[in-house]
């Protein structure tokens, strides 16, 4: 359950001299001279919840600061912090946030000059489901307030996978076990509804007036009134945007045949049209600042089309149920652009910049093709987009190769923000933004043929509500690299490499390098276990390629910050052998290092840890206990140690070297202190 405890008065929280220089490093220019400037301090900046310090050199760059609600003002109360799924709190980024009454409010003083804002938040939902909307006041150093329309129409599902929007629905799966009453439940069993709330958040992005200074404060109000019993904020990012980009030579704009900028009227038509005029003619497809409605799939190929900018160019649509069931099995149609199916040779020169997609997807069936962009598009870039409510924002289908993903912003899928399905190649994700997806952050499924020679490299997930930020299925000579993962919810780690899926093989090398997890090592609920920050599976076959685990930051874990495991019923046909681990840095731990559930072996240089909960390793090997040791071992090769508070000696002692039995089932959490510079 989350701690609410009522703020007593306006305290102002100060803001450390690191803080405000990583800010300004990150590209915030304070309004110097300006008299708000000179007056007010500035709400910390975080990055992930965290001194932006923390996670130097890692992640996306953004345009946007990102200040957390439970650092500003506040009359309202603070909720959190809480790692248990289905709560508020533990979908929050940094596992805290603040909740609104109506007629309570949170202010934000800003670090830098700002004309656009973006409020992470949760409303409930309708008794019956479907969501409520509710006004969210907006005021500037105590101006005219402007209205934000908050909604959780995309928000609020339950029950066991793939969810429903009902929260008055029975068990989906009563033949499925379950952890509440360590059982399969059959028919005769009652859960308490509603069952397994979650995916409580959306965001709002607001284009202000004009532009503020410096030291200008953002107060946020649940006006009296509001249908919301109850408004919490997670926080407010802040920027300054550039006005709408002007049509580029070399292009044609969808409004010359006929485009409505005002949404009104479908769009659809005058885009293919636009889209196969300018393929005939060399051209650009230009879609100037507007909002555009397309219901429908757009098949791009051999084509560019830009936009005057994310925030200014906005192609939205509605989710539309089809007359009968499409060869994919989709059942609905929406926005998207898609390339052409991989079997009918793809598509290929395909350059997408510079837009907004709105989706309109509520809820999840894993038949549909409602994703922001599909299909199969080699040779292709894709950047500058903001992806939001649809059910995957990009899923590629190979085979294909030479995509490059790029500076995209991916918020509040039912699913994931990406995944390399199937034979994708020599591709890039890079400087993408993801937060609150509904799986996957970031995905590459080798199912029925490798990806291979790919790269996620400076990407920022935060709040997966399901499953990992970043997950590897299978696949040959991949590299995950200078990522940030932050706060997986349930069921998932920061960095997941798994046999599973029914993927191919892991094969030549998987590196994954110089990335940081913070908040990860989340709960295995079907298990009732504890995950790892970083957790290799061996379900569908073992994992012996050469997995290179080097120079990564794993920060203030729930559990454990390695785990190594294979399920139960085929714990005695596969291992997990060749994985090296060298130069981490393990900063709170609140059960093992290393947790091994598996048979095979591993190996251990420069690995630095404190303040770990329990034993560095927890041994358990197949299970089998054999007097010989654990079935899995551990190789030492030095400079292997340990620190901090809970630590009672290194991490990776002697004693425990290399295969002795430490098995303890399910340890003890110690929560870790929070993390610290090194």
């Amino acid at each position: 359950m989350s701690t609410r405890t009522r703020s007593s008065g306006r305290p102002r929280r100060r803001l450390r001299s690191s803080i405000l220089v990583a800010a300004l490093a990150c590209g915030a220019v304070v309004g110097a001279g300006s008299p708000a400037a000179a007056s007010a301090e500035p709400t910390p900046v975080t990055r992930a919840a965290l001194d932006p310090v923390l996670v130097e050199g890692r992640g996306a760059q953004v345009a946007f600061l990102e200040q957390e609600a439970e650092n500003a003002e506040t009359n309202g109360e603070l909720i959190g912090p809480d790692r248990s799924a289905y709560t508020l709190p533990a979908e929050a980024s940094g596992r805290t946030a603040v909740q609104l009454d109506p007629g309570e409010y949170v202010e934000f003083t800003l670090p830098a000059p700002t004309n656009a804002i973006t409020v992470r938040y949760s409303i409930p939902d309708a008794p019956n489901g479907g969501g409520i909307t509710a006004p969210l006041a907006v005021s500037v150093d105590g101006g005219t307030s402007e209205t934000m329309t908050l909604t959780s129409q995309y928000a609020w599902l339950y029950n066991q996978y793939p969810f429903t929007n009902d929260p008055n629905a029975g068990l989906l799966h009563p033949d499925w076990w379950i952890t509440e009453c360590g059982c399969v439940p059959g028919e005769g069993f009652e859960v308490t509804k509603p069952f397994r709330p979650m995916h409580f958040y959306d965001e709002q992005r607001m284009l202000l007036s004009r532009t503020h200074p410096a030291g200008s404060v953002v107060r946020l109000t649940a006006p009296q009134g509001t249908d919301a019993a109850w408004t919490v904020i997670d926080l407010l990012d802040s920027e300054f945007v550039a006005p709408p980009a002007t049509r580029p030579a070399g292009s044609v704009s969808v409004t010359k045949f006929g485009a409505d900028p005002t949404g009104r009227r479908d769009a659809g038509n005058a885009f293919r049209t636009a889209i196969a005029y300018a393929q005939r003619h060399d051209l650009t497809v230009y879609v100037p600042a507007g909002t555009f409605q397309v219901n429908e799939h757009l098949i791009v190929d051999d084509v560019t089309i830009e936009g005057a900018g994310n925030w200014h160019t906005i192609i939205r649509g509605s989710q539309v149920a089809l007359k009968k069931l499409a060869p994919d099995g989709s059942v609905h149609t929406g926005v998207g652009f898609y390339g052409r199916d991989a079997a009918a040779g793809g598509s290929s020169n395909v350059h997408l910049a510079d837009f907004a997609i709105e989706g309109d997807v509520r809820e999840r069936i894993d038949t549909d093709q409602v994703n922001a962009v599909g299909g199969a598009m080699s040779d292709s870039t894709i950047s500058g987009l903001h992806i939001s409510h649809t059910k995957v924002g990009l899923w590629f289908d190979g085979p294909m190769q030479g995509v490059a993903v790029t500076g995209n912003i991916v918020v509040d899928q039912i699913a994931d923000a990406l995944n390399f399905h199937t034979g994708v190649a020599d591709s890039v994700v890079s400087g993408n933004y993801v937060r609150n997806t509904g799986d996957d952050g970031l995905a590459m499924w080798s199912e029925a043929t490798a990806n291979a020679g790919n790269t996620f490299d400076r990407n920022t997930v935060q709040t997966p509500t399901l499953a990992n930020g970043i997950a590897i299925y299978g696949g040959t000579d991949n590299t995950v690299s200078n990522n940030l993962v932050a706060d997986p919810i349930r069921e998932g780690s920061g960095i997941h490499v798994g046999s599973r899926f029914g993927a191919e093989a892991f094969t030549g090398h998987l590196w994954i390098t110089d990335n940081t997890t913070v908040r990860a090592g989340t709960s295995e609920l079907n298990w009732n276990i504890g995950l790892g920050a970083i957790w290799l599976y061996a379900l569908d076959r073992p994992i012996d390629a050469d997995v290179q685990v080097v120079g990564n930051h794993l920060l203030d874990n729930t559990y454990n910050a390695i785990l190594l495991v294979a399920d139960w019923p085929v714990k005695d046909l596969y291992s997990i052998t060749n994985v090296h681990f060298r130069d981490l840095r393990i900063d709170g731990t609140g059960t093992s290092v290393v947790s091994a559930r598996v048979a095979g072996s591993a190996s251990f240089e420069n690995v630095d840890a404190r303040n770990v909960g329990a034993v560095g390793v927890n041994n358990c090997g197949s299970f089998n206990f054999p007097p010989t040791g654990s079935e899995f071992s551990l190789i030492d090769l030095g400079g292997n140690d340990s620190s901090g508070a809970n630590t009672t000696g290194p991490w990776l002692a002697p004693w425990e070297l290399p295969n002795t039995i430490t098995c303890d089932d399910r340890p003890p959490v110690v929560a870790p202190p929070a993390p610290s510079p090194w």
